[in-house]
């Protein structure tokens, strides 16, 4: 896995986005691997581990969801930027859901890209250590990132601070907000804090 180390795939049908994010990441030092469709990606993603992955949500054939339910991106060791333009939102949502890290918005400057990156990749190789062995009741039916995401809620973190700890967007912060208190049934943040230390909600 070392060898991916800090390398950087860059998925997306358009050759002038391709171009524009390979001449960012290789002046920072980076090896880039680009590709046009998300199956040739795909392949590529299950034999070597990159440093970070930046894909489109609109392509032809796979979309970046199929491809985010294919990789298992829950899971994937590297994290996944959804690039999405501003009519794409409840899409990127829709990824995040299904494992991407966080997205970006086209139109997009090269600073932004570059700070989440590095900020993505730095809260990444520090999450490992998250103690996913909690015991509250439904603790079970959140994925990691939820966990990570409600120990920031539930130990007073706005969605600001929880983005910046995790390397996260706020906006992304709500959105796991949102489906953790759905299912945890929580009606607040009160509520998540008296679940997860295991006090009852009182109906």
């Amino acid at each position: 896995m070392e060898a991916g180390a800090e390398a950087v795939y860059i998925v997306d049908d358009d050759p002038a986005v391709r171009d524009a994010l390979s001449v960012l990441f290789n002046m920072e030092g980076y090896v880039v691997e680009t590709f046009s469709d998300g199956d040739t990606f795909v392949q590529s993603a299950s034999k070597s581990v990159p440093a970070c992955v930046m894909l489109d949500v609109h392509m032809p054939g796979r979309s970046g969801i199929e491809i985010l339910k294919a990789l298992n991106a829950e899971d994937y060791p590297a994290p996944i930027f959804i690039i999405s333009g501003q009519g794409d939102i409840p899409m990127a949502v829709e990824a995040i859901r299904n494992g991407a890290f966080d997205f970006i918005e086209k139109p997009f400057s090269a600073e932004t890209v570059l700070e989440r990156v590095k900020e993505a990749v730095t809260a990444m190789k520090q999450r490992q250590e998250v103690d996913t062995s909690q015991t509250f009741e439904g603790a079970d039916l959140l994925t990691r990132r939820e966990l990570e995401v409600l120990k920031e809620i539930t130990d007073g973190a706005s969605n600001k601070e929880a983005g910046r700890t995790l390397g996260i967007s706020p906006r992304t912060v709500e959105v796991h907000r949102a489906r953790i208190m759905e299912k945890l049934s929580a009606r607040n943040a009160a509520d998540l804090v008296r679940i997860v230390l295991g006090h009852p909600t009182g109906g």
